[in-house]
């Protein structure tokens, strides 16, 4: 089929959507960072600067000397990061397992970890807190790592990609002797690296911005995470607008600086993974 050529105006029309959303989007973010170097004064100024007249670091310098800011982004860090790697390590493992391997109920097993999405994650935190509460891991890294190592829809990302891994490289690397570690450290990471890509932005996003889980686990301000820590900003500093977006600033610029990092192997992931059956 011939694919029918788009006229001038409708380009026109496509790009001029696309940059009224794109500036739609980046205002706000453009408003909050402008506003984290601003002082009391500039603050309330009607009609609002852009560029601060006497940018100040003075919101950043009183988030980490008056909230302590140092210790709920060193525990979102642990606690993201940590999250992050044994989930995709998980993740993968399981994908390979489901997606190359022969046991029995293999199916059934794999439709009942499908069936764990449509529960909704509310649901599970009680049994999940007393389960916990039972081991003594309220309060530690530990409680807030573990219940989201596991993760449905990583497993199943990761055996989908997995599936197109031709099954060639696998056998001709047992008739060579070797074993099942080899094979899947030296053959099946590097080959899914994209498809690890994609799910490690969304296991990172997800770690980063919890709120809920750390907010219930979290019994000492020692252990809060940064958008719990956020969440107190507000209730102290509430009339303090600049100290709150500086907050803010710092909790997405990570997820930023990680997208950027990995976009490349993540776009390549999300194609490649939609193409498999």
């Amino acid at each position: 089929m011939r694919s029918r050529k788009v006229s001038p105006i409708e380009q026109v029309a496509v790009h001029g959507l696309l940059i009224i959303w794109l500036l739609i989007s980046v205002i706000p973010f453009v408003w909050m960072v402008s506003t984290s170097f601003k002082g009391p004064g500039e603050i309330y100024i009607f009609p609002p600067r852009w560029i601060p007249k006497n940018p100040t670091l003075n919101n950043y310098i009183d988030l980490f000397q008056e909230m302590n800011f140092g210790r709920p982004f060193l525990n979102s860090v642990i606690v993201s990061l940590s999250t992050t790697f044994l989930s995709v390590l998980v993740a993968t493992m399981a994908g390979y397992g489901f997606a190359k391997f022969r046991f029995k109920n293999k199916n059934l097993l794999f439709l009942f970890i499908l069936g764990t999405i449509m529960v909704p994650g509310h649901i599970t935190m009680i049994p999940v807190f007393l389960l916990l509460s039972q081991l003594n891991l309220l309060n530690t890294y530990l409680g807030l790592i573990l219940p989201a190592i596991a993760n449905a829809f990583n497993i199943f990302f990761m055996r989908q990609y997995i599936m197109g891994i031709p099954d060639e490289l696998i056998e001709a690397a047992k008739m060579d002797g070797a074993h099942e570690g080899w094979i899947f450290f030296r053959i099946i990471l590097p080959l899914a690296r994209p498809a690890m890509a994609a799910i490690t932005i969304f296991t990172f996003t997800g770690a980063w911005n919890s709120f809920l889980w750390p907010l219930i686990l979290a019994t000492d301000e020692s252990m809060y995470t940064l958008p719990v820590a956020v969440s107190v900003l507000q209730g102290q500093y509430g009339e303090n607008i600049a100290m709150q977006m500086a907050g803010s600033v710092i909790v997405i610029l990570p997820l930023i600086i990680v997208f950027l990092l990995t976009q490349r192997y993540f776009i390549k992931g999300i194609t490649f993974t939609g193409m498999k059956v």
